[in-house]
């Protein structure tokens, strides 16, 4: 990985990690339930990810649910990276994601995640998604609470707008965002101006679209050409210049994808290249 100041940020202004992390969701079962199949391979990617300089891993309560925060418990040390998790999204038998943003729920959850992460204090516990059952403020507060009593370092939010972030700040210090963002989607581009205003970090989930990089397809595919890459590495390369903010954590299951993500940091692509995929 290509090591410079522009390749790192600063979560909560004191976690200093390398801007293209792993998103441990796939580290599970089909349908992001249960063990996975092979959980010696599910350990031989963090591992991996650990060794080519990867230092920020995402993950969830709800991604097992439980399975994978201790799969990254069990096989990451303490010094290895900077590990987020989240609360406020409950999983049903039938695989559905509930909003459940009760303090009480979260603050259960995050116990919870303490001990499957094997930590005494969790760098990082994110809002997972507000519940219109639950006053969002109500939530929020649950987690600074969790922050006053020092089981979480940082707190951030997901799925928010600019008007939750707002309200969310004026209640506890806000380390990230993580909202849908990548080249073909841009729905949430005034929640990472926000971020960038405030030196927030934003964290995109689905960074490559699942493989739907819709109209962007085309200009991809011959930019990738280009630079001897793939369309999804230079999907990456565009997160990471479009923002300093900007902390991708591409997930998967498979050491070759894994190495294929992390090559994408090393992609320069030129300013016609960027303006070709920025209209």
């Amino acid at each position: 990985m290509v090591e410079n100041e522009s390749d790192t940020f600063d979560i909560g202004g004191d976690l200093t990690v390398r801007r293209l992390g792993y998103g441990a969701m796939r580290l599970t079962g089909d349908d992001i339930i249960g063990r996975p199949d092979d959980e010696s391979a599910a350990r031989d990617v963090l591992r991996r990810a650990v060794e080519l300089g990867v230092d920020f891993v995402d993950t969830a309560d709800s991604y097992g649910p439980g399975v994978s925060e201790r799969i990254v418990g069990e096989t990451l040390d303490d010094d290895d990276a900077v590990v987020a998790s989240k609360a406020g999204l409950l999983r049903n038998r039938d695989g559905d994601w509930i909003p459940h943003g009760d303090p009480d729920f979260i603050r259960n959850q995050a116990l919870c995640s303490l001990d499957r992460l094997g930590v005494e204090t969790i760098d990082l516990y994110q809002f997972h998604r507000p519940d219109p059952d639950t006053p969002f403020a109500e939530s929020v507060h649950a987690f600074a609470e969790l922050r006053d009593e020092g089981l979480i370092e940082h707190v951030g939010l997901s799925n928010v707008s600019v008007e939750q972030l707002d309200e969310a700040r004026d209640i506890v210090e806000v380390a990230t965002v993580q909202n849908r963002y990548n080249v073909a989607n841009r729905e949430h581009e005034d929640v990472l101006e926000a971020c960038e205003e405030a030196g927030i970090g934003f964290v995109p989930w689905y960074p490559l679209g699942a493989g739907d990089l819709g109209e962007k397809a085309d200009a991809l595919a011959e930019i990738a050409e280009n630079h001897d890459a793939t369309p999804r590495q230079v999907a990456l390369a565009w997160t990471l210049d479009h923002s300093p903010v900007t902390l991708p954590i591409p997930g998967t299951s498979s050491v070759e994808h894994l190495e294929e993500n992390v090559a994408a940091s090393a992609i320069d692509l030129s300013d016609d290249e960027l303006a070709r995929l920025d209209g």
